[in-house]
């Protein structure tokens, strides 16, 4: 039996997140993305490269990496329209057993707890999925906001270890918290 995250999760107060529905969600999520991409740019090195065609990209490759167990990605929807994107995932440097949590939002969704809520509920469906142990999230030490989210959940500071920047406000230096399972 191949089990694998729920496709649909409903929150409370209107929250769902939802599988990328590939090139349907292209119109939406592009606009979201775009209308993101100063509030994103400190962080997030894709948005360097952030074009119509390289989010159809992102969007045709959700369903086979799904399919494969390589990563699990999610549009943050709220009161119907797509909001963020979160989603379970792996890198070369993640441990047996773990898998990374990742999340963005639109600057108009945060300090609603939103990020906290998504990560709650795929930290739920990474503990479904067999021999996962442990849920990551790592973020640069220096973007406290992407920081209180483990916190606010009760994952514990795992290590700090080093990276090459990719992002304008990148230190060099990332936060890994954890959780057991």
């Amino acid at each position: 039996m191949n089990l694998s995250p729920e496709t649909v999760i409903e929150l409370d107060g209107g929250v769902v997140l939802r599988a990328f529905e590939g090139e349907a969600d292209l119109p939406e999520f592009f606009r979201v993305v775009d209308a993101s991409v100063e509030h994103l740019r400190p962080w997030m090195p894709w948005v360097a490269e952030h074009s119509r065609e390289s989010t159809a990209q992102f969007l045709a490759s959700r369903a086979e990496q799904w399919a494969s167990g390589e990563a699990y990605s999610y549009a943050i929807v709220l009161d119907g329209a797509i909001v963020g994107s979160c989603g379970l995932h792996r890198h070369d440097d993640t441990p047996d057993g773990t898998l990374e949590v990742g999340y963005w939002l639109h600057p108009a969704a945060t300090g609603k707890g939103l990020a906290t809520r998504a990560a709650r509920a795929l930290v739920a469906q990474a503990f479904r999925l067999p021999g996962v142990t442990a849920v990551e999230v790592a973020h640069d030490v220096a973007n406290h906001a992407s920081g209180a989210v483990p916190s606010r959940l009760g994952f514990t500071a795992h290590l700090r270890r080093p990276h090459e920047p990719t992002a304008p406000a990148e230190t060099g230096e990332d936060q890994v918290w954890r959780l057991s399972r």
